[in-house]
């Protein structure tokens, strides 16, 4: 059997571009004594990926010829284990390809029950755990609280808006264009939205939060960090969690002088969300049945084959995604 990737044809520079990437049939190995063999239905793409492409993440990276690596939701089609037979649905880190082997160690169950596996890649999956790690156990947001999340309708604000929501929160939404800011309010419930691109941010913020920003979940680094951070409330807290404006190299975020953190009596913390990897089954327990119940809203924009991924990736890298990105492969 043959085997069909993607692999990193050169680091890109700047923003990533298709021909950064190449399509290839590789040749599928004999399956190693003892390991299982997934075929993915489908493939997460992540802002995180453009570090990782450029070999600068902090957990791992790529070089040039390599298949690109992403996590995906599979079915077992290969495996001697008992506890993992053939048929059996997994989360893993695949890659961008149709089959990969894995060690039984490295796979995770799907929740059974699921009316789409692909909401283990957005609102249950890391993009999700992400937004709940933030929200709920880092900002511990609370009824009253003003919550500006940037990136809005993506994975992860998607989600973290919804929490803020459910917990009485008022959500003020940070994204660009008329698709993105109906989706923001119709779909996800903000209260307000501020286009980056048509609005100056900072008198859109003091307008729609004239008593201060509670929580700020940070997405995306400068100018949108020091921004907010200048109208935050007094004790106002701050999540540190994604660096979107940074990952494709042309830009630096250097974020507030120290003094604003003081003056604002700030409360700031960095996320990192494979801390929180160890409460994955307490975060599931309580969402799956709210996501099947439709109290949750999973924002997914899916695109079909394999093929479909580098352009998707492109789009995504240039704030041109309106909903968590997943490439299908299900046939």
């Amino acid at each position: 059997m043959d085997n069909t990737a993607v692999i990193l044809a050169q680091r890109p520079q700047g923003l990533p571009n298709a021909d950064d990437f190449a399509l290839e049939t590789l040749p599928l190995p004999e399956l190693a004594q003892g390991a299982i063999r997934c075929q993915t239905l489908y493939l997460s793409l992540d802002p995180y990926m453009r570090s990782v492409i450029a070999g600068n993440h902090m957990g791992h990276g790529v070089d040039p010829g390599d298949v690109v690596p992403g996590e995906v939701v599979a079915r077992v089609t290969e495996s001697d284990a008992p506890d993992w037979p053939s048929g059996t649905l997994v989360r893993c880190q695949g890659g961008w390809q149709q089959f990969s082997d894995h060690d039984p160690a490295a796979l995770s169950r799907v929740p059974s029950g699921l009316s789409r596996p692909s909401l283990s890649l957005s609102i249950l999956g890391m993009p999700g755990l992400t937004a709940w790690a933030g929200m709920v156990q880092q900002a511990k947001v609370r009824q009253g609280d003003v919550v500006v999340i940037p990136a809005a309708v993506g994975g992860v604000g998607a989600m973290a808006a919804q929490l803020a929501r459910r917990a009485g929160a008022t959500t003020i939404a940070i994204t660009s264009g008329a698709e993105k800011q109906r989706i923001a309010l119709e779909m996800l419930g903000y209260a307000h939205c501020i286009d980056r691109v048509d609005q100056d941010l900072s008198e859109a913020l003091a307008r729609v939060a004239p008593k201060g920003v509670s929580v700020y979940f940070d997405l995306v680094g400068d100018p949108t960090l020091t921004t907010v951070a200048q109208q935050l409330a007094i004790g106002g807290r701050v999540v540190l969690c994604g660096l979107i404006k940074d990952y494709n190299g042309d830009h630096k975020t250097t974020g507030p002088h120290p003094g604003l953190w003081i003056t604002k009596r700030a409360i700031v913390s960095g996320l990192v969300v494979y801390d929180y990897e160890p409460l994955r089954d307490q975060f599931e327990s309580e969402f799956v049945p709210l996501v099947e119940a439709g109290e949750l809203i999973a924002n997914e924009e899916i695109h079909e084959g394999l093929a479909a991924a580098p352009d998707a990736f492109c789009q995504l890298m240039r704030g041109q995604n309106t909903g968590k990105v997943v490439i299908s492969l299900e046939q």
